[in-house]
This record gives structure tokens, C-alpha cells and sequence, in this order.
């Protein structure tokens, strides 16, 4: 599969490593496996392995071995882990935390991110967002998405603005033109991050 340029922080060589530094740095006090980062974000396991050997080596990231497996996690006392966590929180952290927080909820069927952090993600340049924008598709209880998204707004450090719609408006295209602008544009799946494997 291949990757947009990494529009959101084109210090990096590919989305992939924002990808897993923000997944790291915004879990702390998480172990994770290398399998379960590589399964998360639809890379190799190879590629996982030598991006986690550069990581370790460069302090940014501790390992520690269970058995047969690899299990990781950001180098929280490093003297980078605040920069890092702050940096990683503006441009990657939408992917690594809002599924988490959203697709557990009672009556959610399916979250997008759209408008321009979805933009960046995939590829489209310009300057990191203010906000992001995240659509669910379902019959969740208000209360619970506002508290949701403030929980978001707290480890992501900006406004997260969530919009929901019933499963049939968003199934019905074109009779809506807010849902056709959004479909006409660059969105990200959500997916909660099921961790297999425990230290």
C-alpha cells in the first residue's frame, strides 16, 4: 500500500512513523507490542521493526521483550517527551486517540475525521489545523460524544468538533449537501486500537 507524503509533518519520512510516535507518546503508561502497531497502522511487521530499532536506538522509545514478543513504549522521562508529546498530539494525535474515545460508545456505527486534519493526512499541504472535525454515523447519546470529544480536546490540545448523523442520511448520498461536501473530500476511517497483547 502506498502512503501519502507526511503533508502533517514533513520532517518525517513517512505518515507511518507519526503514526506510531503519536500512538506511543499519547499512551504512556502503555505497553504495546510491535504486531499490534504494525496491525494498528496496515504496515509490515518488518517495517514496524526496523522503524522501532531506530527509535530505541535514538532513546525516543523503550523496549522490552516478553517471550517472542516486542513490546514498546515512549521514553517518558527522555528530556524530548514533552516537546514530542505536544508535537505529535498536534499533528498525528487525532489518529491515535479519537477512535479510542468514540467507537466504544453505545450507538456509534462508524467516525470520520474530515476537513482539513483529513486533508493533511492525506497529502493535501498547508499549515497544521486549529481544529479537527470528526462525523459519527449512528444514534450515540449526545452527552456521551460532548464528553468524548472534551476528554479529545484535553490530549489532543485543540477544538474537536463532532457532527452526528443517522446511519440512513449518511447511507442516502446526494440528499444532503453537507454529507456530499464531505464525501467529496478526503476522510479518515476511525478504528479503536485493540490491544492483543499484554506484558
Amino acid at each position: 500500500m502506498q502512503s501519502p507524503p507526511p503533508a502533517l509533518l514533513p520532517l518525517l519520512r513517512t505518515p507511518f512513523q507519526g503514526e506510531m510516535l503519536a500512538w506511543l507518546y499519547l499512551h504512556p503508561q502503555e505497553e504495546t507490542s510491535l504486531a499490534d502497531i504494525a496491525a494498528r497502522f496496515g504496515v509490515s511487521t518488518a517495517t514496524a521493526s526496523r522503524e522501532a530499532d531506530r527509535l530505541v536506538e535514538a532513546e525516543l522509545v523503550t523496549e522490552r521483550r516478553h517471550g517472542n514478543l516486542r513490546l514498546l513504549r515512549a521514553n517518558a522521562i527522555g528530556r524530548l517527551a514533552g516537546p514530542l508529546t505536544e508535537l505529535f498530539a498536534l499533528t498525528y494525535g487525532p489518529i491515535a486517540v479519537l477512535g479510542d474515545l468514540l467507537l466504544p460508545i453505545a450507538g456509534v456505527e462508524e467516525a470520520r475525521i474530515y476537513g482539513s486534519w483529513a486533508a493533511r493526512y492525506s497529502g493535501e499541504h498547508g499549515g497544521v489545523p486549529n481544529d479537527v472535525d470528526v462525523l459519527v454515523v449512528g444514534s450515540p447519546d449526545e452527552d456521551e460524544l460532548y464528553e468524548a470529544a472534551r476528554k479529545a480536546e484535553r490530549l489532543l490540545d485543540r477544538e474537536v468538533n463532532v457532527h452526528r448523523v443517522s446511519s440512513a442520511r449518511w447511507h442516502e448520498p446526494g440528499t444532503d449537501p453537507f454529507l456530499t461536501g464531505i464525501r467529496s473530500r478526503p476522510t479518515v476511517q476511525l478504528e479503536a486500537f485493540e490491544r492483543k497483547h499484554k506484558g
